[in-house]
């Protein structure tokens, strides 16, 4: 796997969720394990096989967040507020509407939230801009032009 970049706060959301599934997820799995072997007969336990289950899939989310994180590189949160890179939140105006987008990597990605990725056309069309500048994105529906109106 090769190095990936992340926001610091998409970096601190990754080691939450890898120390969660190391300590509550599975002491939550080993009490099942417990109680389901104390069901009896293990060959025919529903309970301890889908336990079981649930220890493998954990341990391989515990496995591929270990990774992840070791390949990972956090950029942004240097304080630069005159152009925009990786977590900076900006301001757009298009087409008489305001809209706020925050600049993640790929795996922090939310439109919902307005979390757009750095490898995305738009994404990189904002990247090392500054406040006022105007920015063209081609998209399969023609090109949208916006304003930069803030950077934070």
């Amino acid at each position: 796997m090769t190095d990936q970049i992340i926001s610091q706060e998409g970096y601190e959301k990754l080691k939450n969720e890898l120390e969660y599934l190391k300590t509550t997820k599975r002491r939550e799995i080993a009490d099942r394990i417990q109680a389901a072997k104390e069901m009896g007969d293990l060959s025919e336990n529903a309970e301890y096989s889908e336990a079981k289950d649930a220890q493998a899939f954990n341990d391989g989310k515990i496995a591929e967040l270990s990774q992840q994180l070791k390949n990972l590189i956090v950029v942004g949160g240097d304080g630069k507020k005159n152009e925009v890179g990786m977590g900076s939140k900006i301001t757009v105006e298009t087409g008489g509407k305001i809209k706020e987008y925050t600049i993640v990597s790929f795996n922090e990605v939310d439109p919902l939230l307005g979390k757009i990725s750095n490898e995305s056309p738009i994404g990189q069309a904002f990247l090392g801009k500054k406040k006022d500048a105007t920015v063209i994105v081609s998209t399969p529906r023609g090109e949208i032009e916006y304003r930069i109106v803030d950077i934070q």
